[in-house]
C-alpha cells in the first residue's frame, strides 16, 4: 500500500512538472529606463537607471543594471555634515517572475551590485565603493504587446553600508 501511495505521488508529481518543463524556454529580451530614489546611510540620491535583460519562459530570467547619479545629498557623518553623491551603480541579477494577467507580472530578484560614490566634508574629499548582496521585488505592467511600466524596491546589503532603491521605468520588449 506505502509503495502505491509512492507511485501515485510520483506520477501527480511528474504531471504537474511536465507542463512547466515543457514551455518553451526561448529567450525574449527587454530593456528599461527610469529613474531610482536611493536611500543609502540617510542620503537621499537620485539616479538614471537602465536595465537590459532576458526571460526564459514565463518565470525566470536575468538582468543586469546600471545607474548614474544626478542629484547628492548631505547626511551626517561622525557628528559632521557630509556631502554623498553617487557616481555609478552595477548589478545583476537573477530573477523569479509570477505572472498575475497576461499583461501584469509580480517579481522577485536576487544578485550582486557595486555602487561607488564622492564623500565630502569640509576640507576631506574622497570617493569609495560599496559591494554586496542585492534583492528586491516589484511588479510591471504591459500597455501595449510591448510597453508597459515598471516599479521596483531592492535593497543593497553590504559590510561598508547598506541601501533601499526604489525605481520606476519605462520597460520595453524586443
Amino acid at each position: 500500500m506505502k509503495s502505491l501511495m509512492i507511485a501515485a505521488a510520483s506520477v501527480a508529481a511528474i504531471g504537474f512538472a511536465a507542463p512547466a518543463m515543457a514551455q518553451d524556454m526561448t529567450p525574449s529580451g527587454y530593456g528599461t529606463i527610469g529613474g531610482a530614489f536611493i536611500n543609502a546611510e540617510g542620503a537621499d540620491l537620485g539616479a538614471v537607471q537602465g536595465r537590459v535583460g532576458a526571460r526564459f519562459g514565463q518565470y525566470l530570467g536575468v538582468e543586469g543594471e546600471l545607474s548614474a547619479g544626478v542629484s547628492d545629498d548631505s547626511t551626517s557623518f561622525a557628528g559632521t555634515r557630509a556631502n554623498v553623491d553617487l557616481n555609478y551603480q552595477a548589478g545583476v541579477y537573477a530573477v523569479g517572475y509570477l505572472p498575475v494577467t497576461p499583461k501584469a507580472d509580480i517579481f522577485a530578484r536576487v544578485g550582486y551590485s557595486k555602487s561607488e560614490f564622492d564623500v565630502s566634508i569640509p576640507g576631506l574629499s574622497g570617493s569609495g565603493d560599496v559591494d554586496g548582496v542585492a534583492y528586491g521585488i516589484g511588479g510591471q505592467y504591459f500597455f501595449t504587446e510591448k510597453d508597459g511600466i515598471r516599479v521596483d524596491v531592492t535593497r543593497h546589503d553590504s559590510d561598508d553600508g547598506d541601501a533601499d532603491v526604489v525605481g520606476i521605468g519605462y520597460v520595453r520588449k524586443f
